[in-house]
């Protein structure tokens, strides 16, 4: 009920993301819509712009995962058995807290893990360094139905540092992914057996995205925004 009010309210409505249109087209026919995304803040532009290091051969490569530890990125289904299958080619990077770390911990020492390096938050400054380190950036969403909709913001940051992107996501953030961003590779959410198969897929060397950057740069994005307000707020004067 205080959704139908809500929506039925507007002038118009946006949508973070386009996984939301059905939805919305279906219960609210004749609402105009727009679809802004998040978008890419300016320190992590920059990153593009930086010496793009070489990856040592013969070593394993890191894979790095920042943000939440949540029920909703389930690292704790996929993380523990996937890093032990991947046992001398991968290092894991974790950096974070969040409601599900107690499990994931037991976890990784239930199946003996040697290669996942658990870290607290750290700020941003630092954070820009262990992307520009790390030789894939890692993303994973659980396997429920409501994160078929959903488009992670993080995906932003990491495709703004040029780093191969591995994630574990469905719907429509799967189709964004493979639309949108060079070397990257998606797996079914939780699904071990298809991670491992997909990290094959990735090129391991950074490469710039400036059409991404274009399109996606937080700076444009609110320009025609605000643009598309200030169009919205005029004709409602008439």
């Amino acid at each position: 009920m205080l959704e139908r009010w809500t929506v039925t309210q507007a002038s118009k409505v946006n949508l973070v993301s386009a996984g939301f249109k059905d939805y919305f087209q279906a219960g609210y026919p004749g609402q105009q819509l727009s679809y802004f995304t998040n978008g890419i803040d300016q320190e992590f532009i920059a990153l593009g712009d930086r010496d793009r290091p070489t990856v040592p051969q013969g070593k394993p490569l890191t894979v790095l995962y920042a943000g939440n530890m949540g029920e909703g990125q389930g690292l704790h289904e996929i993380v523990p058995s996937l890093a032990k299958r991947l046992e001398g080619r991968v290092q894991f990077r974790i950096i974070g807290d969040g409601g599900r770390k107690p499990q994931f911990e037991q976890k990784l020492a239930e199946v003996g893990c040697v290669n996942v390096a658990l870290l607290p938050p750290v700020k941003r400054d630092q954070l820009l360094i262990e992307y520009m380190q790390a030789d894939i950036l890692f993303l994973h969403l659980n396997d429920y139905d409501a994160f078929r909709k959903v488009l992670p913001s993080k995906l932003f940051e990491y495709a703004a540092t040029g780093k191969p992107i591995w994630a574990g996501v469905s719907g429509y953030s799967a189709s964004f992914i493979q639309s949108e961003i060079d070397n990257s590779a998606v797996f079914y959410p939780c699904n071990v057996m298809d991670a491992e198969r997909s990290l094959g897929n990735l090129s391991i060397e950074t490469l710039a995205r400036p059409e991404f950057i274009q399109k996606f740069s937080r700076v444009n994005i609110m320009r025609s925004m605000a643009t598309d307000i200030l169009s919205v707020a005029g004709s409602t004067k008439h």
